[in-house]
């Protein structure tokens, strides 16, 4: 959840997302702004993706199902950051929906991913 932008797109409501769908991420935003999402104005760090001056901030891994409702607003973010030099790192994963690292936690697919997180993890703060 990094743009509340998502969840004022009421077009989106009609594509079935697994777990977490529009409907899911329109509450979500609601319920954490205490208005409906979309707004011209936010407090400052209350969306991510609205932020204006990404620089400074530190590495940074984005994983992503190429499937889930996050993946458009995860893939600008992190095109935002590498923009702003930030060193970034985003995984995408082809066919995995939202969460699908905790639904299937024993599949290839899940493991793998965890994976290559912790590597990135080791790699950045050491161990």
């Amino acid at each position: 959840m990094l743009d509340d932008r998502t969840a004022a797109r009421r077009e989106l409501d009609v594509v079935k997302n697994r777990l977490w769908d529009n409907r899911s991420n329109l509450a979500g935003w609601k319920s954490y702004l205490g208005h409906e999402p979309g707004a011209a104005e936010l407090p400052e760090y209350a969306a991510a993706a609205r932020r204006t001056d990404l620089s400074g901030l530190p590495p940074t891994w984005i994983g992503v199902g190429d499937i889930e409702l996050f993946f458009n607003e995860s893939r600008a973010y992190s095109q935002a950051l590498t923009e702003a030099g930030v060193k970034t790192t985003l995984d995408i994963v082809p066919g995995a929906p939202h969460a699908f690292e905790s639904l299937a936690a024993k599949t290839h697919l899940a493991t793998d991913y965890k994976a290559r997180a912790h590597a990135w993890l080791h790699d950045e703060l050491g161990a």
